[in-house]
């Protein structure tokens, strides 16, 4: 097996350490914490924020406040999963300066407890009959709670839903469904959490109408991470193999980093469907065993340079043994002991609330089910901790292989990988502002515009390394008109590019279709992703949401490539990197025109890698597998095209020829045309 030393495509941020994530103010909240709590009046609250930021204890604020000030019965409590039952113990707040603590009664916490009266979901009744305060379950308890007791059982109370990007809109999501009717019915308070925003089947997690009623506060990866004290760089890396991944996974594992493994599923390709094989090749890969420690069930392995590895296997059949170590991962007096344990090789577990603040290194073997588990993931690493300066997530992919039967899963595969890449580079980076170049506009207080500082006869670019944001002025920009679609445009592009980078054909053309234009996916594509994700929305605003998005995307990805032309690694120049390499890509688009943005294909640079680092001949395998299923013009993106034919004929006078020198316009043309022979021969029929 080779795995190759690039990673494909890479990403490597690095940030100032300026504490302000960790600091808390008079009432013992971080940062984070005290935007949600100045939003605790909302009946409907969605908390956006990165993993270790402390949304479990925001949510203990909101919480105690609506039940002590804002006249609620009771606060319930719903989590994916049991093991994130334990992020909600109890907390002595009043010892950071707030005025009340968190405790939950024992038999309230159904993730710990057994359960009463036959069962859990009868627990929840008697729950609800108490004078207790505050519950504690799973999502699936409080799903067949509210499909036996009935929406209204509930009224008047907080539920707040943890790592909601498990919800969605589709009927067939009971607790989406439930959210639903419980936003319908008014009666009770809402308070949602996430790390991630993004369900892996590409669903909506709200119906546009429901997720309006919601007041969001959104914390970004870049405010968490350049608030921190200690982690300075983060690296992300996707390496394609050949072979099987045990053989040499030696060439990306570092036994001196504290790692966090894991496995590929059993109905994976990578897999090679024995799990527990698997498992001790990766132990004998590290060194000679040793035994186990009798006390936490932890493997012992001597490398051969003569250091003891404690390593934590959850992948054993055996509950027994899985429940030893499981409980030695979570022992509370060994979670600052940084020696209690050197890696952990999972397979569905330590994901989502699993917190090892040590954790240096994230590697996935195959690529996982959803970009939601890909930051779930990441998000194990990226905790702050003492000495740790650095921390990187790998994902090990099989490389696509044309003569394989399976060659289109591994192409997905390849994608899906890319598609991750591309969304954590805009998770990463600071917060775009976009605004149209006007004569009148001024230099926005905060921000730093570069040398010689702002200049009224030019597209400005300014950085306030404060808040984390970029704001940049682009000729002919279209500004959003309703509230909401400022909101969008200031908080959901992320969702808004996934929603891009996610569908497969989207790709697909970017990466490998030499004789696409761009604009059938930053005009064409994303003007129909706009469409169908905000509806309500009139023509103007879908307009201005979906510039501002492909602004977003295609000042990443061209940072990014000025960057590599330009220093050798984003590390090298410390926390201004960034800002200097979408400076740099603005001076390559000329006067930063939103026409000649949409004519940059997002996609380029990630193919650009991807041809330096992938064999050769793999790659032209893959080109011609994706080549012979390329498609034609659909009759929804004719007469998207026709709208916007008539769009330009408003605005020039005419209707794009079909000879005309550009070639946006003679594809608008053909659009029309396509429409016209549609038309014809539904009237012959």
């Amino acid at each position: 097996m080779s795995i190759e030393t690039k990673a494909v495509p890479s990403v490597s941020v690095s940030y100032a350490r300026n504490g302000t994530s960790t600091k808390a103010n008079e009432l013992g909240m971080r940062p984070m914490q005290e935007r949600a709590y100045d939003h605790r009046g909302e009946q409907y609250l969605l908390i956006k924020s990165p993993p270790a930021s402390g949304k479990s204890r925001a949510l203990m604020f909101v919480a105690l406040d609506k039940l002590h000030n804002q006249g609620l019965k009771q606060a319930i409590i719903v989590v994916p999963e049991k093991s994130i039952g334990s992020s909600f113990n109890d907390e002595p707040l009043r010892q950071y300066g707030f005025w009340a603590d968190w405790a939950v009664v024992p038999k309230w916490n159904l993730c710990n407890a057994p359960g009463e009266d036959g069962g859990k979901v009868n627990s929840v009744r008697a729950f609800l009959d108490s004078e207790d305060r505050i519950l504690v379950c799973t999502h699936a308890t409080f799903r067949f709670a509210v499909d036996r007791f009935g929406i209204e059982a509930f009224d008047d109370r907080l539920i707040a839903v943890d790592e909601f990007h498990h919800v969605s809109s589709n009927p067939d999501n009971k607790l989406g469904a439930h959210l639903g009717a419980f936003i319908a019915r008014g009666k009770v308070h809402l308070v949602a959490m996430t790390g991630s925003y993004f369900r892996g089947d590409s669903e909506a997690v709200l119906s546009p109408t429901d997720e309006d009623k919601f007041e969001t506060v959104t914390y970004t990866y870049y405010e968490q991470l350049n608030g921190y004290q200690y982690l300075k760089h983060l690296d992300i890396g996707y390496f394609f193999y050949s072979g099987a991944y045990a053989d040499d996974i030696l060439k990306v594992l570092n036994s001196n980093e504290k790692t966090i493994i894991h496995i590929p599923s059993v109905n994976s390709r990578e897999s090679t469907k024995d799990k527990i094989r698997e498992v001790e090749h990766i132990i004998e890969a590290l060194g000679s065993w040793e035994g186990v420690d009798p006390k936490t069930g932890f493997q012992l392995v001597r490398t051969a340079e003569g250091k003891l590895l404690r390593i934590a296997d959850l992948v054993t059949d055996d509950p027994g043994k899985r429940d030893v170590v499981s409980s030695a991962l979570k022992d509370p007096a060994q979670k600052n002991n940084r020696d209690h344990v050197d890696i952990i090789i999972a397979l569905g577990m330590a994901k989502e609330g699993f917190d090892w603040i040590w954790c240096e290194h994230a590697l996935t073997i195959g690529y996982r089910s959803s970009l939601t588990e890909i930051v779930q993931i990441i998000g194990r690493a990226t905790r702050d901790a003492p000495g740790k300066t650095r921390a990187r997530f790998s994902n090990l992919i099989a490389e696509p292989d044309a003569t394989s039967e399976a060659v289109t899963e591994a192409v997905n595969d390849t994608l899906k990988a890319i598609a991750a890449s591309l969304l954590m580079e805009q998770v990463l980076t600071p917060r775009f502002e976009f605004r149209p170049k006007n004569p009148t506009n001024e230099a926005a207080p905060g921000f730093d515009y570069g040398e010689g500082g702002y200049d009224p006869d030019k597209a400005n670019i300014g950085f306030n390394e404060e808040t984390g944001r970029i704001q940049i002025e682009i000729k002919g920009l279209a500004e959003p008109k309703s509230e909401e679609a400022k909101r969008i445009c200031r908080e959901d592009l992320n969702e808004v590019i996934a929603t891009l980078v996610q569908d497969k054909r989207n790709l697909e053309r970017g990466l490998f279709d030499h004789e696409m234009l761009p604009e059938e996916l930053t005009v064409a594509r994303m003007g129909k992703i706009i469409k169908d994700l905000y509806p309500e929305r009139d023509e103007e605003d879908q307009e201005a949401i979906r510039q501002h998005a492909i602004a977003a995307l295609n000042f990443v990805q061209g940072s990014k490539a000025a960057l590599t032309a330009g220093v050798a690694s984003i590390a090298d120049s410390v926390n201004t990197a960034f800002i200097q390499g979408v400076r740099r890509f603005a001076m390559s688009v000329k006067e930063l025109d939103i026409d000649l943005i949409d004519r940059i294909n997002p996609f380029g640079e990630a193919y650009q890698i991807m041809a330096k680092t992938m064999d050769a001949d793999r790659l032209k395998q893959v080109e011609a597998a994706i080549a012979a299923r390329k498609s034609t013009l659909t009759p929804d993106e004719a007469r998207d095209l026709a709208r916007r034919a008539l769009r330009f004929k408003q605005e020039r006078g005419r209707l794009p020829s079909i000879t005309a020198q550009d070639p946006w316009e003679r594809r608008m043309a053909e659009g029309v045309a396509f429409l016209a022979r549609m038309k014809a021969e539904a009237a012959r029929v």
